[in-house]
């Protein structure tokens, strides 16, 4: 006789599992004591972690008759789906039929599988009888009616119901007045279901499959009355403990920190649509922007230590990632001073902006170019562009005193662009700026304040009088790596 192996002493992931209580108290309640009594939770114990939530449900008691609104349903299982995905499950199970008519709608939204219980049965199904065979489902009006069975199952194998007699009397032993919903096991609802199952097995019908998540309540009493009907519970539990594949992408969805300014936060939008390749709404790129003008002002901190914006980027950054954000944009160049005291406190990467534009520059124009920049004072003493362009070999140069207070008064004057203007003196106060640039040896000019693209575009060829160079815009460059980190997903 073997002796039974000794757990192995090598640490395992824990895969942690949530269930979608509410929608059929009992019917979730089965599924939770044969997950925990399934082969694979009772051979390793230790490996698997349950979080049965259930709130309550204001039109759990409506019957799912053909015309049934899904709308409240749709909204409590996102509900639910959020907190799981919130609290760090692996994978959210779903045990209800009708819930599954719109699963993949749901599952759009996350980036942890809502485990697909059709599939589960579809599987099982596949093990126990041929292709081609009869099945009878034992469903609602409303998931009988959407087509469910026919698209997982009709290709492989005929499907029947019962009978209209039996259909309606199946319908009130589940939802009626001491129905099996209720808890109600025996007497009539079962003796309605054992008919209905009988009607099915006319029509040909070699095994009963479930259609409805509480036949597992009664199942082992139809087996016993010779019936083959298939424990959708169980089978659901077993997929869900021996579930290996990983879980499938949502789409990218990208976090923007805005309102630093507000009209650049809408540029550097406009920026990411007018360059993502798409040929229909649904291929464009999902943003969540948080517009917060009030994250205090990041050039009066680095000049004259006024109020920190740290944290109020920091929470910002964090309630995009809470929102599912893959990657976080933030289009301030100012902003960027900031950002690597915040990144290791967050899960997901913030896009330096700084470092993509000074990367664009050496693959566009190589590293022997003098680099004019153009910006706050704020970023220029943050030296922030100074270390990212030493990184890559590149030489940084800002214009003199008088020069860099036209580009202050142009960004943040009476007139100037915060101010909502994009032409007359803040315009003529950039331009005699760059110009003193290129005079100082600039081969590129960088328009290094979010607000300047708003008067000045990127372009290849800018003449400024005698002078021709590239005019850089670091939100077009964001703009186009987010839309490459979109498609890497």
């Amino acid at each position: 006789m073997k002796s039974k192996s000794k757990p192995s002493s090598e640490t395992h992931v824990v895969r942690k599992l949530g269930i979608v209580g509410g929608l059929g108290s009992l019917a979730g309640g089965d599924l939770f004591y044969k997950l925990v009594k399934s082969r694979a939770v009772l051979e390793d114990q230790g490996r698997y972690h349950f979080l049965f939530e259930q709130h309550p449900f204001k039109d759990l008691l409506l019957p799912l008759d053909k015309q049934a609104n899904m709308t409240s349903r749709k909204f409590y299982v996102f509900q639910v789906c959020k907190s799981f995905e919130e609290s760090g499950v692996d994978a959210v199970m779903l045990p209800c039929f009708a819930s599954h008519t719109f699963r993949a709608e749901i599952q759009e939204e996350f980036g942890i599988p809502v485990l697909d219980m059709m599939d589960a049965l579809k599987q099982h199904i596949g093990h126990v009888v041929e292709g081609g065979t009869t099945l009878g489902v034992i469903a609602s009006d409303f998931v009988r009616h959407s087509g469910l069975f026919e698209r997982y199952l009709g290709s492989d194998f005929k499907i029947v119901y019962p009978d209209t007699q039996a259909q309606a009397a199946l319908m009130e032993a589940m939802y009626g007045v001491n129905g099996i919903k209720d808890g109600h096991l025996e007497g009539v609802p079962l003796e309605s279901v054992y008919q209905a199952c009988l009607s099915l097995q006319a029509q040909g019908a070699a095994i009963i499959v479930p259609g409805m998540t509480e036949l597992s309540l009664v199942c082992s009493d139809l087996q016993r009355r010779g019936i083959t009907a298939l424990d959708i519970n169980e089978v659901y539990a077993n997929f869900a403990t021996l579930e290996k594949g990983q879980p499938g992408r949502p789409p990218f969805k990208l976090g923007i920190v805005g309102g630093v300014g507000p009209a650049a936060t809408v540029d550097f939008m406009g920026k990411v649509v007018a360059n993502t390749p798409a040929g229909k709404d649904q291929e464009h790129i999902k943003m969540v922007v948080e517009q917060n003008p009030q994250i205090p002002d990041r050039t009066a901190n680095l000049l004259r230590d006024e109020t920190d914006p740290t944290m109020a980027m920091y929470a910002t950054c964090k309630r995009l990632e809470s929102a599912g954000a893959n990657a976080i944009a933030i289009p301030c160049n100012t902003a960027h001073a900031f950002v690597e005291r915040i990144q290791t406190h967050l899960r997901i990467p913030i896009v330096n902006m700084l470092t993509e534009t000074v990367e664009s520059i050496v693959q566009k124009y190589g590293s022997g170019k003098a680099i004019g920049l153009l910006a706050t004072s704020g970023t220029i003493q943050s030296q922030v562009y100074h270390e990212a362009a030493r990184w890559a070999g590149l030489q940084i140069i800002t214009p003199g005193i008088d020069y860099q207070e036209m580009v202050m008064e142009a960004i943040y004057g009476e007139r100037g662009i915060k101010a909502g203007f994009t032409d007359g003196i803040c315009k003529e106060q950039l331009l005699l700026a760059a110009e003193h640039l290129c005079e100082l040896g600039a081969g590129v000019l960088i328009l290094g304040c979010t607000e300047l693209p708003l008067v000045l575009d990127h372009c290849e060829v800018f003449q400024i009088n005698d002078h021709v160079v590239p005019l850089v815009d670091p939100t077009t460059i964001l703009a186009l790596k987010c839309i490459e980190l979109s498609r890497e997903n």
